[in-house]
């Protein structure tokens, strides 16, 4: 399925001068503006930045198959919801495409690769890890909230014959998500770890498929670890 229109996004511009930027990917049926409106009651506020633009873009809705090819905003088509069986490459490898348009819109503005993170909750998260480990390894980190890679997936190949630096990988995921199963967020992590990739896993107890205020500070103090705000180097 070809998508030609430039994804509808919400975008949090930086206080102060922009010099970084972080896309964050909704999870299935989900929107930009409804991410940020969650993450926003989560955390009693925009996830905001003095030099870092956030920019939540929204999936264009598409057939969806665990939903009995009903219209969702999805990033891309699964045969269902498991870690178990092979990935909806087609879908996956379209949506790339249209979100590299969205990460050369960036550098257009100035922005280096090497100044962005690409991360998402549950299967932005997945959308993520594809993007950044298969098309754009100069980024400057990935994160993936609840979110999960398939046994075999394109990532785990991809990888094993890389010789570049990659990007860290900044994962959580809640012991009581029964969505996605803890363990596959786990295992994801473990598989990654081992293909080179220098990785965190933060578990939260008791909590379910969701986001937590506890685990979108640890996010936002790692944001601002990868992303230092620069200092301005005065000419005069």
């Amino acid at each position: 399925m070809a998508v030609s229109a430039a994804l509808q996004r919400s975008v949090v511009s930086p206080a102060g001068r922009h010099s970084a930027s972080v896309v964050l990917l909704h999870g299935s049926g989900d929107t930009g503006p409804g991410i940020r409106a969650w993450i926003k009651q989560v955390l009693n506020q925009d996830l905001a930045f003095q030099h870092i633009k956030v920019i939540y873009p929204t999936a264009p809705a598409r057939p969806y198959t665990p939903m009995r090819g009903a219209l969702s905003t999805v990033w891309f088509d699964r045969w269902k919801i498991s870690n178990e069986g092979p990935e909806h490459i087609e879908t996956i490898d379209s949506m790339c495409h249209v979100l590299t348009d969205l990460i050369d819109d960036e550098v257009k503005y100035g922005i280096s690769k090497n100044r962005i993170i690409l991360g998402g909750f549950s299967m932005g998260g997945g959308m993520a890890m594809h993007l950044a480990y298969r098309y754009h390894q100069e980024v400057a980190g990935v994160f993936a909230l609840s979110s999960f890679l398939n046994k075999t997936s394109a990532v785990y190949q991809a990888l094993q014959k890389n010789e570049n630096v990659l990007p860290e990988l900044f994962q959580c995921h809640g012991t009581a998500d029964e969505l996605v199963l803890h363990s596959w967020g786990e295992e994801t992590n473990k598989m990654l770890k081992s293909l080179g990739v220098a990785t965190s896993f933060h578990s939260f107890s008791n909590l379910n498929h969701e986001l937590h205020k506890t685990e979108l500070e640890k996010l936002r103090s790692w944001i601002v670890k990868m992303l230092p705000e620069e200092i301005a180097v005065s000419n005069g």
